[in-house]
């Protein structure tokens, strides 16, 4: 899958919702700390001063990671996903071998991962174990608790 990352258009769209923030509100919050800062005297000994920049430049590097994820980002139309294996936006359902519990989970890029809702990463050890299985098959899973087989019952969008 080349290089890019996949999201749903939800996700892409708060990606670039919080990117737009932090270029307005956030640059905006760090200017008024720095001249709050230097209009407290010397530079040299003013402990402020110094955080203040320092929150720049996290700021900044946080800016940059983010117009990264969105110059490689790409909106995935879920009425296009494959059902046929696991992949990226598949819903998948899977059975534990071991106890035969049942659980359905669906694959997302690792921003929009979130265990209560069953979105996991592709690129957790569960996402990995599961891209590219067809119905029928079985991934093995490294957890930390040794290696965990699940069958996989059906695929959906």
């Amino acid at each position: 899958m080349s290089g890019f990352t996949y999201y749903t258009q939800e996700g892409f769209d708060k990606l670039r919702k919080e990117l737009q923030e932090l270029k307005t509100k956030g640059r905006a919050d760090i200017a008024r700390q720095i001249a709050e800062a230097r209009d407290k005297g010397d530079l040299s000994e003013n402990a402020e001063y110094d955080a203040a920049k320092d929150a720049q430049g996290l700021l900044e590097l946080k800016i940059s990671k983010l117009e990264e994820k969105l110059s490689k980002g790409r909106v995935l139309d879920d009425s296009k996903v494959d059902t046929s294996m696991v992949s990226v936006l598949s819903t998948v359902k899977i059975k534990n071998i071991a106890n035969g519990a049942q659980v359905a989970y669906t694959l997302v890029a690792e921003e929009e991962a979130d265990l209560k809702l069953n979105k996991i990463s592709v690129k957790s050890p569960f996402g990995e174990g599961l891209l590219g299985k067809k119905v029928g098959e079985v991934a093995e899973i490294k957890a930390p608790r040794g290696v965990m087989k699940f069958e996989v019952i059906e695929i959906s969008r």
